[in-house]
C-alpha cells in the first residue's frame, strides 16, 4: 500500500515518533515486541506498513535485513552505549531506530 504524504496514518504516527534511551525500552525488547529498522527505511513508511499490514513492503525489508525483530547482540550493543533511538508503537510492535550516522 503506497500511502503519501499527507496520509492521516503518516501524520499520526509521525507525531507519535520520539527520541528514547534504549535502556527504557527493555521491557519491550524482554516480550520480543521490539522491530529494528534499518538505516536505510524511514521509520515512519515501516511503521505505517507495519500498520497497514503490508505484507509485501513488510517481507521484502525483512529479507534485506532492513526490519528485523531486535536480537540480544544488538540490544546488549545500545544498553553498553547508553544510546537513544527514535521509537514509535504500533500495537503490539515498537519500531526503533538508531539515527543515521550514529555508530
Amino acid at each position: 500500500m503506497i500511502l503519501d504524504e499527507s496520509s492521516d496514518l503518516l501524520l499520526k504516527l509521525n507525531r507519535e515518533t520520539s527520541r528514547i534511551p534504549w535502556k527504557d525500552l527493555q521491557r519491550f525488547y524482554a516480550q520480543g515486541a521490539v522491530l529494528v529498522v534499518g538505516p536505510d527505511v524511514d521509520l515512519i513508511a515501516a511503521a505505517a506498513a507495519v500498520a497497514n499490514d503490508d505484507a509485501a513492503a513488510v517481507s521484502a525489508w525483512m529479507k534485506d535485513e532492513q526490519l528485523k525483530i531486535a536480537t540480544e547482540e544488538v540490544a546488549l550493543n545500545w544498553l553498553a552505549e547508553d544510546c537513544e533511538v527514535w521509537a514509535v508503537v504500533v500495537a503490539p510492535w515498537v519500531l526503533v531506530q538508531k539515527e543515521r550516522g550514529s555508530t
